[in-house]
């Protein structure tokens, strides 16, 4: 009558933990959209300030290299005006009719004309100007795709946090199940007289640490899906499609190959070659005031008023103009001081982009063949858990093992599993670190 009795305060204390723990836990599942990683991707590159602001120094950089190309074009321009003059004069009488002429006069003149000019020599100026806005439009190209596959890592990283939090909510599913198998084990023991009610208390903690566990990974699965709406423009949750690719891990990897690339095609590297090779052809343009310009101008014009009865007469004019500034206060000088200081600071970062992708790439293949073994390590241990929880379930089963010896294998078990789960998580995101560097998919 004991061991019932004990069995009974331990139902209703089991009971009462786990109306607590309901109480706090939604009870109705929300309807939540999923998205594959690619989706997430595109969506994300359309809403993101970082790329659209990329893009925008894109259409920037064409349209100085159109204009650019537009300066070697001699200018046109069309003008016309017209007058209507007033002068006031003193009126006088004619000796000849004897009429009396009013001594005020309106004139109205008309005058159109049309104009060119077109700089013949500039200092090799528009030269300059040309290569230094292909060469930002490289630049800004370059930009523009660094800025998509950053953001790309960081929608993948929201991606995975997603993907990885629904798992690891599996895993705590699995481990409350676990929890509640071994609490009925712990009650019929209990009731047969082969456990004690410090057997069946354990086995309650255990589950109620395991359902509190449980909620955490629910709240933090709410909060990737919150994140990952709102990462690609959508409100609500977002959910992450699962693909059996994410699970395919390299067995080896071109380091050699891998890090030639990386220094030759690294998006942060032909942005940086890009802006070097622009200062140095903004530092030559500096200097194209030291020349002389030489400005061909040619103008048409047709002239009339209402003292000729408005007929017209032509003109034009055709000038070579020549401009030589010999002595500007030394605003010359300033000017190419201030460019060849750009140039400096452009190619210093130029080779600093360079050792600095090395530096990140020996980084991130480290970190993924730690990964790449952290996954092998992790699933053999899973493996090793589960067994030793099937051994220690079936001793205390047999009364050879207490309750102590099982529930920390189960925790020992529970581990295990999302160990295994975050060592998955962090060789796709070493990956993904790798691809944003490099600036393609591997």
């Amino acid at each position: 009558m004991g061991h019932g009795n004990n069995a009974l305060g331990v139902r209703l204390l089991c009971g009462a933990v786990g109306l607590l723990l309901l109480s706090v836990h939604p009870t109705a599942a929300q309807q939540v959209r999923t998205v594959t990683l690619h989706q997430a991707i595109e969506m994300a590159e359309q809403v993101q300030p970082r790329v659209i602001q990329a893009y925008g120094s894109v259409r920037s950089a064409e349209a100085r290299v159109r204009s650019a190309k537009g300066a070697w074009l001699p200018s046109l321009t069309l003008s016309g005006t017209g007058d209507n003059n007033f002068s006031e004069g003193t009126s006088r009488v004619d000796p000849s009719s004897g009429q009396v002429i009013n001594g005020n006069r309106t004139t109205t003149s008309l005058r159109s004309s049309i104009s060119s000019s077109w700089e013949v020599f500039d200092g090799f100026r528009r030269s300059n100007d040309s290569r230094s806005a292909r060469a930002n439009a490289l630049a800004a190209d370059a930009g523009y795709t660094g800025a998509r596959f950053q953001q790309a890592l960081t929608t993948t990283n929201q991606f995975f946090d997603a993907l990885s939090a629904l798992q690891l909510q599996t895993v705590r599913e699995a481990a409350v199940r676990r929890a509640e198998e071994q609490l009925n084990t712990s009650i019929a023991r209990l009731r047969a007289g082969a456990a004690t009610r410090s057997d069946t208390l354990r086995s309650a903690v255990t589950l109620g640490n395991a359902r509190l566990q449980l909620l955490t990974a629910q709240t933090q699965l709410a909060t990737a899906r919150a994140n990952l709406a709102r990462l690609i423009g959508v409100r609500g949750q977002v959910g992450a499609a699962d693909d059996s690719v994410f699970y395919r891990v390299f067995a080896t990897i071109d380091t050699t190959t891998l890090r030639d690339e990386a220094l030759a095609q690294a998006p942060v590297v032909l942005t940086a070659e890009a802006n070097r090779e622009a200062a140095r052809a903004s530092l030559k343009a500096s200097k194209s005031s030291y020349w002389p310009t030489l400005t061909l101008q040619g103008t048409g014009s047709f002239t009339s008023s209402s003292t000729t009865d408005y007929q017209f007469f032509r003109g034009r004019s055709l000038a070579l103009n020549v401009s030589w500034p010999i002595f500007n206060r030394f605003q010359r000088e300033q000017t190419v001081a201030n460019q060849s200081v750009a140039y400096d600071n452009a190619d210093a970062t130029a080779r600093e982009s360079q050792r600095q992708v090395e530096a990140d790439l020996t980084t991130q293949l480290a970190q993924l063949q730690s990964a790449r073994l952290g996954i092998q390590i992790t699933q053999t241990s899973v493996v090793a858990a589960q067994e030793d929880s099937r051994v220690q379930q079936e001793r205390y089963r047999l009364g050879a093992a207490t309750i102590v010896d099982v529930l920390t294998s189960q925790e020992a078990l529970n581990q295990a599993e999302v160990d295994a789960v975050n060592a998955r998580f962090d060789y796709l995101r070493a990956k993904a670190q790798i691809e944003a560097l490099i600036g393609r998919p591997l």
